[in-house]
């Protein structure tokens, strides 16, 4: 990795889930200080995740390294919305990635780490470039974009439909260099950080991507944060966009949320789950009452938790925060060169 990225301008998407911390433990390792580090805020981040921000930021400022910019969307005030959530109520549509694409991503977390970098010359995103896009500029040199992809099958198949450098930038991902899989990467951050700075899973809390697991743990962390997400999908599938055709199914979205056990087949996104609604996998799973309001009493609340244990992955964050991170040493020779005793 230092062989690959030594003497390079160096730009960090720090998306603040477990990859991209462990990416900044093995660019420490490698003695390579990146010149900027960025995360995108949508507007829709867990409390974990901004938490975990400044605590990464305490520990960058202890290694003398840049603290992390959180760079955010402005949108035009014509608009009435201020971030991804907002904008999916205001158009009452649910997130592109619900139909199997990425413009949310684009627009709520690439484009604002791009013009945080290169700069805005008007509107309400203004702003002047960076240095280290100045230095660019330059100097003719190009700036290398450093994504927190690991070794794992599902993020092997995202870097390989992604393009090694595009008009303005280089793209590289350190932890396809070290071979890192998720585990690796947990356990490199208890070691070098501590287990308490191994992060939650990083995405919105209305994500489409989410599996059941991560529902169940939301409803037992922030039910307020899952009623908002049920609320937007509703919005989106009886709204003015709803394209639930009820002459097919035989009755509309809404009853079928609130009595059918299951959707009838369909080709067509249902929900946030896409091929399920949110909403009526919380009743039929008893995670809401009749209004769709979170049961929260404590026993609900801990059955919630043990689902969430007993669901997720082993290789997965650790959002359910279960004990006994075991730790363990890095290569030999790594560890050695990157921190000596």
């Amino acid at each position: 990795m230092r062989d690959a990225l030594a003497g390079r301008l160096l730009a960090v998407s720090f998306g603040a889930g477990v990859d991209s911390t462990a990416m900044l433990v093995a660019l420490r390792a490698a003695k390579l200080r990146p010149n900027v580090i960025t995360f995108a805020d949508t507007g829709g981040e867990k409390p974990e995740t901004i938490a975990h921000i400044e605590a990464m930021n305490a520990v960058l400022l202890a290694w003398g390294w840049p603290q992390i910019d959180v760079c955010r969307k402005v949108p035009l005030a014509t608009t009435g919305y201020a971030d991804l959530h907002g904008n999916c109520l205001k158009n009452e549509t649910l997130p592109s990635l619900a139909f199997g694409m990425k413009s949310c991503s684009i627009k709520w977390k690439q484009d604002p780490q791009d013009q945080f970098i290169k700069g805005v010359k008007r509107g309400p995103n203004t702003r002047p470039a960076h240095p280290v896009w100045i230095e660019a500029q330059s100097t003719g040199q190009r700036i290398v974009r450093l994504i927190g992809y690991d070794c794992g099958s599902a993020d092997l198949r995202r870097s390989k439909v992604s393009i090694p450098a595009d008009a303005e930038f280089d793209y590289a991902y350190p932890l396809h260099l070290v071979r890192w899989i998720r585990p690796d990467c947990g356990r490199a951050i208890t070691q070098e950080l501590g287990a308490h700075l191994v992060p939650i899973k990083s995405a919105c809390f209305f994500c489409p991507a989410s599996k059941q697991w991560e529902l169940y743990w939301l409803a037992a962390n922030h039910p307020e944060l899952f009623e908002r997400a049920l609320l937007l999908e509703r919005t989106a599938l009886t709204g003015r966009h709803n394209r639930f055709d009820e002459a097919a199914f035989g009755a509309s979205w809404a009853d079928l949320v609130r009595t059918a056990d299951t959707f009838p087949r369909t080709t067509g996104t249902v929900g946030l789950g896409r091929s399920f609604a949110w909403n009526q996998w919380a009743r039929v799973n008893e995670v809401v009452d009749a209004d769709f309001r979170v049961r929260r009493s404590r026993a609900d609340r801990a059955r919630f938790t043990l689902l969430s244990d007993t669901l997720r992955e082993a290789d997965n964050a650790l959002d359910s925060r279960t004990p006994g991170v075991t730790p363990i040493r890095f290569v030999r020779r790594l560890e050695e060169a990157a921190f000596p005793r």
